[in-house]
């Protein structure tokens, strides 16, 4: 037992000296331009890779897709996660975009098209409405309601990515109970043995052309003093590349990568 408690402390010990060394980490961006931020809910501590980046706003791309699912389910546009939109016979070059979707195999597999059309059914003042209340990003929509998050009119950045994480987990936005426990079930989740994983991702170019990749999402993680209960970190990681294949196989494995080094998903 006493072995087993100094390994805990050991492992703290990597945790928190990781956290102390941003430089390192950085490390693990491997030549690509990118931002890391994580908060440490427990410790109330943020811990930030080019902390001038994560202040920085780009398109959210695909991770709009939480916020989305939580607007179309509360808006009642869709009653729940099993809702389907049928295929618009489109062939957009994808298997499983070119089917019928629910909503939760549509955030399984990042079905754009579903997303458009849902944004389509809630509505521009509805939508904006939300926008305003989740304080998302700069919450501007532009020209098209199907395609905002994705054209660059909309924008947030890694910190205001956790800030929405935060009150989307702790049930502090304004919408149901519901709507938020639905969402976070049908998230991506990953288990280890004292962690689980939950994320979405994202993908698009920016104004100048560049492809962002996105990985944002929060852990649960045993506690080591309290095996019933979980710590909480938020995390947003944030990469350029030269393809949308690039920043797909970036974004993945620079973040699974901090993740490890910071001891919290093993």
């Amino acid at each position: 037992m006493k072995k087993y408690f100094l390994l805990i402390l050991f492992l703290a010990a990597i945790t928190i000296d990781a956290q102390n060394n941003p430089a390192e980490i950085q490390k693990l961006f491997n030549d690509h331009d990118g931002a890391f931020v994580l908060f440490d809910n427990s410790g109330g501590k943020y811990f930030r890779v080019n902390e001038k980046r994560c202040a920085e706003k780009t398109l959210p791309a695909s991770t709009f897709k939480i916020p989305n699912s939580v607007i179309g389910l509360e808006s009642g546009v869709i009653p729940d996660e099993n809702f389907i939109i049928k295929w618009d016979g489109v062939d957009r070059g994808i298997k499983e975009w070119n089917a019928d979707n629910s909503l939760a195999t549509a955030i399984k597999y990042s079905v754009v098209p579903y997303y458009q059309e849902l944004a389509r059914r809630v509505g521009r003042e509805k939508m904006q409405k939300f926008l305003d209340e989740f304080n998302y990003g700069n919450k501007i929509i532009g020209e098209r309601i199907d395609t905002f998050w994705l054209d660059n009119s909309l924008k947030i950045s890694p910190d205001e990515q956790i800030e929405f994480l935060k009150k989307f987990y702790f049930y502090k936005l304004p919408v149901s109970k519901r709507s938020i426990d639905i969402v976070k079930k049908i998230m991506t989740e990953e288990n280890y043995p004292h962690a689980v994983l939950k994320y979405k991702t994202g993908g698009g170019r920016k104004e100048d052309g560049t492809w962002l990749g996105w990985l944002v999402g929060f852990i649960e993680k045993e506690n080591i003093v309290d095996a019933n209960k979980n710590d909480v970190y938020f995390f947003a990681l944030n990469v350029d590349g030269k393809s949308f294949e690039d920043v797909s196989k970036q974004r993945m494995e620079t973040a699974k990568n901090i993740l490890n080094q910071l001891n919290l998903i093993q």
